[in-house]
């Protein structure tokens, strides 16, 4: 069934979980995410990043997105991934996203206040859920902990944004990166659990994969409601095809199916999702 991630946050706050929010790219990674979901009997949501529109439009991820949401016998939230504008938000409430993230984090603290002020009102008035950033969560194709251009968020600072902005839930910077990394990123506890303790709105972990099993899980339990996970689902697809060299095009696709519901079973695993 297709829902917002209220009630889902509710409950992973509530259970010191995190619930998965594995980004998907095109019909075989949706589908598989929901049947792993469907076979655990937990909830998912499913994100789509902008970033990836020339792969696959808004359109296109809202009526993939939609019919496996709709007739899945769990809850699924259908999500906008760091969406970089008003207008990217609009698109993907009118094609049916339960749930959107604008992210402004990159902008001025008053900048991303107003901006996702007007998302929020916008959103609410659709009855949609809306995700912010403050701070910033490194990028880039590699990252090390000695050299990235995260930001970790202050407390204060994210009292404010979210007083401000009346954000459903806000994805902090507390040292993990988007991509692959160098080694294991050193995640800042001390500073998620002062976050946790002064904010009233689940918080959302970005840059999930290969963080390492031990940080996530100890996120997941101390504080984090929802993890996006992304790289690992499409390296462990690419390495399905190199290690079986398959014959045709179908056995590659079968392979990197299988190879990314076992990434995401472990996942649902380290979250404590699978409780």
């Amino acid at each position: 069934m297709l829902v917002t991630t209220k009630n889902m946050f509710e409950k992973a706050k509530a259970g010191n979980y995190a619930v998965v929010a594995p980004d998907y790219y095109d019909n075989n990674s949706c589908r598989d995410y929901v049947q792993v979901a469907e076979e655990l009997h937990q909830p998912i949501i499913l994100s789509y990043a902008e970033v990836h529109k020339e792969m696959l439009s808004i359109e296109e991820a809202a009526l993939i997105g939609k019919y496996y949401g709709e007739k899945a016998n769990v809850e699924v939230a259908l999500h906008l991934d760091h969406g970089q504008s008003l207008e990217s938000v609009k698109a993907a409430i009118a094609n049916g996203f339960t749930s959107v993230m604008i992210d402004a984090s990159m902008k001025s603290f008053e900048e991303n206040v107003a901006i996702t002020k007007e998302v929020v009102e916008y959103a609410h008035a659709h009855g949609v859920v809306v995700e912010a950033e403050i701070g910033h969560v490194g990028t880039g194709v590699t990252y090390s902990s000695d050299n990235n251009d995260s930001i970790y968020t202050e407390v204060e600072a994210a009292k404010k944004f979210v007083e401000l902005t009346g954000v459903d839930s806000l994805a902090v910077s507390i040292g993990t990166a988007h991509g692959k990394y160098k080694g294991i990123p050193v995640i800042n506890f001390q500073r998620l659990h002062e976050l946790a303790e002064a904010l009233p709105v689940p918080l959302v972990l970005h840059g999930g994969s290969s963080s390492g099993d031990e940080n996530l899980e100890r996120c997941a339990t101390e504080g984090i409601s929802k993890i996006n996970i992304f790289t690992d689902f499409i390296t462990a697809a690419r390495d399905s095809a190199a290690e079986e060299l398959p014959e045709d095009w179908f056995k590659v696709l079968k392979n990197a199916d299988e190879a990314i519901k076992k990434v995401l079973r472990h996942y649902y695993h380290v979250f404590h999702c699978d409780k």
